[in-house]
């Protein structure tokens, strides 16, 4: 769904705006003997864009990125692509070492998608200086994609993002997955508040707290199961009704809770969970995710139920 510009303006430059929306993390389907399951993929994303979601980001943690080979990671680009069909934008995720993100950077440009999702990199030693290096030489490999930061480590401050993104003019959003309101407030402020695209990073139950303070669209795992949901409590917030997005807030609390147990544990195995009592895909999750025990089964069951007396299923 990138605009339709001439050759002296990027194709970035309006994504900043159709980005304050639900940002999708859709799943891996996997079969019983661990492949990835292409066609219930296609069918999960056909399904997310069919009910209205504007933003869908292959090789997200949702997605089990740090699971899949570097083959399926360019195929789950190429799959959501081409199952999107021009109706939403694709923010590939990429990420790991920075050779390989750049060459993934390019593979993305190369198969269509609009924007790319840069995971926080995973290194035991990070300077600010490095930090940046890391980010630009992406950026600078694919001047067309717009570029949004994903952001989990709390060093990361307003000041590295702004000199970024006044290197690579294409760093048009960030992703702030830090469980603390008032430290994403001072970041957007200190980096830009109005230049870049603030996305609430840890799903539905930060969106109304860090929305209050700045953040004009949100993450989510849980609209691969009822995107109406989702897309309930972007209306609210969109307009202002707090009420009414904390009521929602409190309809998705116990599944989204479940997901953040134990260190998010069984983030990626709860929603796929939801998804196969829901006859959608199965529930296969690769090591070092669980398949969830009976018990939380069964609590994923009453969730599911709840929400069909809802209406959101």
């Amino acid at each position: 769904m990138t605009a339709v510009s001439d050759a002296a303006t990027p194709p970035w430059v309006d994504l900043r705006a159709r980005l304050a929306t639900v940002v999708a993390i859709p799943v891996t389907p996997f079969a019983p003997d661990g492949t990835v399951d292409w066609d219930g993929h296609a069918a999960l994303i056909r399904r997310l864009v069919e009910d209205g979601v504007e933003a869908v980001t292959p090789n997200g943690n949702t997605g089990e990125f740090y699971t899949l080979s570097e083959s399926e990671k360019r195929r789950a680009v190429e799959s959501t692509v081409e199952a999107v069909a021009g109706r939403a934008e694709v923010v590939a995720g990429v990420g790991l070492d920075m050779a390989s993100a750049v060459e993934a950077a390019k593979h993305a440009a190369g198969a269509g998608a609009s924007a790319l999702m840069v995971h926080q990199p995973v290194h035991p030693y990070r300077s600010a200086e490095g930090w940046i290096e890391y980010h630009r030489a992406i950026a600078d490999a694919v001047p067309d994609l717009g570029v949004i930061l994903y952001i989990r480590d709390e060093r990361v401050t307003g000041e590295h993002i702004a000199t970024l993104a006044g290197h690579s003019l294409n760093v048009i959003g960030v992703k702030y997955a830090i469980p603390d309101p008032v430290r994403f407030a001072s970041v957007a402020r200190d980096a830009g508040l109005d230049s870049l695209a603030w996305i609430a990073g840890l799903a539905e139950l930060s969106a109304p707290g860090y929305w209050a303070v700045g953040a004009t669209g949100f993450t989510s795992g849980l609209v691969n199961v009822a995107p109406r949901l989702s897309a309930a409590l972007l209306e609210a917030l969109r307009g202002g009704d707090f009420a009414k997005a904390m009521l929602l807030w409190e309809t998705v609390r116990e599944f989204e809770q479940l997901r953040a147990a134990d260190a998010s544990a069984d983030n990626v195995s709860v929603v796929k969970e939801a998804l196969a009592q829901l006859g959608l895909v199965g529930r296969e999750v690769r090591p070092p995710s669980r398949v969830l025990p009976g018990p939380l089964r069964d609590r994923i069951a009453v969730v599911l139920d709840q929400w069909r007396e809802g209406g959101w299923l």
